[in-house]
């Protein structure tokens, strides 16, 4: 997984990659994911910090920047949150605005498909950019128990996959939640996982829905839903 953070000797490098690797994959995009896409770089380039991975911008602000209505930006971002493109870090409060977190490994995972097109050079640099990611949620809360590999991984099929995906990006956090579900519906672009207990189910669909979702549509772009169960 690559770094959430572009920072030491060949930041300024890697920063240029992000907003590049973005760039092609947004041009090679159909127009609503492309508007999605140069949306979020236009955030990247005014106003994301990325020494701190924080966005602090409010919605009036960036309807300017973006020159549409407020409502327009309130659903863009809520894609971007739907996606694990974006997380609230700090909600606005007493005049302050709402703080944002990019993770920047979940939206290169999205232009993977344009690496090798930007060069082999490119393609390297990408992958050997790679590392252990820090965790992405709240480490204090504590799942009800940590399964292991599902034995159903690495045989073919599309929750294998994602599944795989997951784990190779954070062996951690997969374990803790993502290998507790099981897929038993997928159909009219919509996937039912099913949990074992109400906890894992609430958890997961309320701080871990949209990495799902944007995993499984790396594999198959009609996925645009996913929900989980209790069993």
């Amino acid at each position: 997984m690559l770094a959430t953070r572009p920072v030491g000797r060949n930041a300024s490098a890697m920063k240029y990659d992000i907003l590049s690797a973005l760039g092609v994959a947004a041009l090679a995009a159909d127009k609503h994911r492309q508007k999605l896409m140069l949306r979020l770089m236009v955030l990247i380039t005014t106003r994301y910090n990325w020494q701190t991975n924080e966005l602090s911008m409010g919605r009036a602000e960036i309807a300017r920047l973006w020159s549409v209505e407020e409502r327009t930006v309130k659903r863009e971002l809520g894609k971007f949150r739907t996606l694990g493109w974006m997380n609230v870090k700090r909600t606005g409060a007493r005049g302050r605005v709402t703080v944002y977190e990019l993770d920047l490994a979940q939206v290169l995972g999205e232009t993977r498909s344009v690496w090798e097109g930007m060069g082999s050079d490119f393609r390297a640099r990408m992958e050997e950019s790679q590392t252990v990611p820090e965790l992405p949620v709240d480490s204090k809360v504590v799942p009800l128990h940590r399964a292991p590999l599902p034995a159903a991984a690495g045989q073919g099929d599309l929750w294998s996959q994602v599944l795989e995906t997951l784990h190779a990006r954070d062996p951690g956090l997969a374990s803790a939640w993502f290998h507790p579900l099981q897929e038993i519906e997928r159909g009219n672009g919509r996937v039912v996982l099913a949990a074992p207990s109400r906890f894992i189910a609430g958890y997961v669909s309320t701080h871990l829905a949209g990495r799902l979702l944007a995993t499984y549509s790396r594999f198959d772009p009609s996925i645009r839903r996913v929900d989980i169960e209790t069993v």
